[in-house]
């Protein structure tokens, strides 16, 4: 298929992912983006440290789409 064909009418109705959205929506507002990482940084070693700890002892999930309801309260 070259460039000037049409796409499937299956893909019409495709949108963003949720990341994509909310770092247009955090650009927008130069606010700080939690749905992506774009560090310019290194993480402190104490951080490092604790997310070591942290992957060792599990579980090992994602949390709810909408986040953990603990970490958005201590950050709102």
């Amino acid at each position: 298929m070259n460039h000037q064909e049409k796409l499937s009418s299956r893909v019409q109705t495709f949108t963003d992912s949720v990341i994509r959205r909310m770092t247009r929506i955090s650009d927008q507002y130069h606010a700080i983006n939690l749905s992506q990482g774009f560090p310019d940084f290194d993480p402190p070693k104490e951080m490092l440290d604790a997310l070591a700890k942290a992957a060792y002892k599990g579980p090992h999930q994602y949390s709810i789409t909408f986040g953990a309801p603990e970490f958005t309260r201590s950050i709102s």
